[in-house]
């Protein structure tokens, strides 16, 4: 990690409309901090991998195995973390919610799936997808600290579900689970034989005072345990799509192996490039992102302080997604009020917690003179 920096560019509005279509199609005059994509300029090692696919021709399908794709992300996560998997555990899939499906389909069991909420709106419903009950893991709006609920969890595993879905760190929650907690987890797991397929795609962006865990790192987890990682959400490449299942256990990975190409298949080869770049070359530029986005966290917390300050929200420990609550003003959807009156689309609540009212998930991953309209947006309309 002692790469030399690169810096951070902030994409201009017209720039931003251009490269980022989905969160930037929104009418002229509204400020888009929904989706997890940064208005920030690709690091430029990424963008020059990609380019040079493209100038060489290489537009074919992928290979079905790439050695190199592993040992980019297993020296990669030995920097990062102090522990890395084996490289052939390392498999490439379409995407992180396409790596959860699949190792739903192949490697659990047919009891249901928990899935702790507010969770990542495109998680929920995976479970009926694979033929498996959802059961929800909710944590309440009036909790101080978001955690699991290892009793809770206990109890939903007698009652017949025989999978946790881990996102970690966590999305919306900004949670960077201890050691201590994943043990914990890990122990009720064992005492019902269940599994674990462990969401780390915002490992890359735990911020300053927390430390990244894989959940495979921890001992006694390899044989009921999955990971599924990615470069994208921190190098901004979600649309050349590819992400990685890590699969520690050998019968696992010759389970999947087993399955039909209709399973797991069309990945793309550019995104193998931008992940290779991204994990052997892009230390200096991920640096540079972590210290803005821990300059854009101490912003946010001022810019609440004194624009909105019955706004609660837990400490952000990781990601670039502040989970609020802004329920303290009086609307149900603050969403749809944040759009209507102050031309500011953020994520509604309820999409990530069913039923819940006054919360929204806001992405931090802008300019410090955008976040501060956003805020000031925000407070206009709600206050």
């Amino acid at each position: 990690m002692g790469e030399q920096r690169r810096p951070v560019v902030d994409l201009t509005e017209a720039e931003a409309r251009v490269r980022l279509p989905l969160k930037w199609g929104v009418p002229e005059g509204v400020i888009p901090a929904w989706v997890a994509e940064m208005d920030y300029a690709v690091d430029p090692a990424v963008l020059e991998a990609v380019q040079r696919m493209l100038a060489d021709g290489i537009t074919g399908y992928p290979v079905e195995s790439d050695p190199a794709l592993g040992e980019s992300y297993a020296a990669w996560s030995a920097r990062h973390f102090g522990w890395a998997p084996e490289p052939q555990a390392v498999q490439a899939v379409v995407d992180v919610t396409a790596g959860v499906r699949v190792a739903l389909d192949v490697l659990s069991g047919p009891g249901g799936v928990v899935f702790p909420t507010p969770g990542y709106n495109a998680q929920h419903g995976l479970a009926g997808i694979t033929g498996r009950a959802e059961h929800l893991l909710d944590v309440p709006a009036t909790a101080e600290r978001a955690e699991i609920d290892l009793d809770r969890l206990d109890r939903l595993f007698a009652d017949g579900a025989q999978t946790l879905l881990l996102t970690q760190p966590h999305n919306p929650w900004g949670r960077v689970f201890t050691r201590a907690e994943l043990e914990g987890i890990r122990d009720v797991v064992v005492r019902h034989r269940a599994r674990v397929v462990s969401d780390e795609i915002h490992a890359p962006l735990v911020l300053p005072g927390a430390e990244h865990v894989s959940y495979l790192s921890i001992e006694g987890t390899h044989d009921h345990a999955v990971a599924v990682v990615a470069a994208s959400k921190a190098f901004n490449t979600a649309g050349l799509r590819c992400a990685q299942l890590v699969v520690p256990d050998a019968d696992d990975r010759r389970r999947l192996a087993d399955q039909p190409m209709s399973r797991n298949d069309s990945w793309s080869p550019l995104g193998v490039a931008a992940a290779r770049a991204a994990y052997d070359h892009g230390d200096g530029w991920l640096a540079s992102l972590v210290e803005r986005l821990d300059q854009q966290r101490t912003l946010l917390s001022e810019l609440l302080a004194a624009h909105l300050p019955e706004v609660r929200m837990r400490p952000l420990e990781a990601t670039y997604l502040a989970w609020l609550d802004a329920s303290a003003y009086g609307h149900d959807d603050a969403a749809a009020v944040a759009l209507e009156r102050g031309r500011v689309m953020v994520s509604a609540g309820h999409s990530y917690a069913p039923g819940s009212t006054g919360q929204v998930r806001l992405n931090i991953a802008t300019s410090p003179d955008r976040l501060t309209e956003i805020v000031e947006r925000l407070a206009k309309a709600w206050a």
